[in-house]
């Protein structure tokens, strides 16, 4: 598993030990974007779309880029016992205002194919918790998440 990571990193980014970090970071956030599209079952094309938008947004990488790093965080969500393992490397790396980001583009995940499901609400809230996101940061990047899905989806 590790290997896969480090390969797919220097393939695509370089060798520099504090991009490692970040890049770490990116899988962990996409693993995570991938288990909210994935628990209700199957991730739609509207789910995979928000999930890409998502990363590619948060990290700044180009179509290719993403569509790379979904696919691992597909494969390393798939192998994945718990969430502990993503969140933690996020809860030492990212600032609260960052934490509070990435719940935001979790719920965006979760309300795009626009049927929100008491698993999506589950995960969401343990994935908060996690992060020791408060429970009105959390109420407020939810409002957001919902208020910006297209109208009809």
């Amino acid at each position: 598993m590790l290997k896969t990571i480090t390969d797919f990193f220097e393939r695509n980014f370089g060798d520099d030990a504090r991009r490692d970090e970040r890049h770490t970071v990116e899988l962990a956030t996409a693993a995570l974007l991938v288990e909210v599209a994935r628990i209700d079952g199957d991730i739609s094309e509207v789910e995979r779309d928000a999930v890409l938008r998502a990363v590619r947004g948060k990290f700044g990488l180009s179509p290719g880029e993403a569509q790379t790093l979904v696919a691992l965080a597909e494969e390393q969500s798939r192998q994945a016992s718990d969430y502990y393992q993503f969140t933690s490397l996020i809860n030492r790396t990212f600032t609260n205002e960052q934490k509070a980001r990435v719940i935001e583009l979790l719920w965006e995940a979760a309300y795009a194919d626009a049927d929100l499901t008491a698993h999506e609400q589950h995960v969401m809230r343990k994935i908060a918790d996690l992060l020791y996101i408060p429970h009105a940061t959390y109420i407020a990047a939810k409002m957001r998440a919902r208020d910006r899905r297209a109208p009809g989806g």
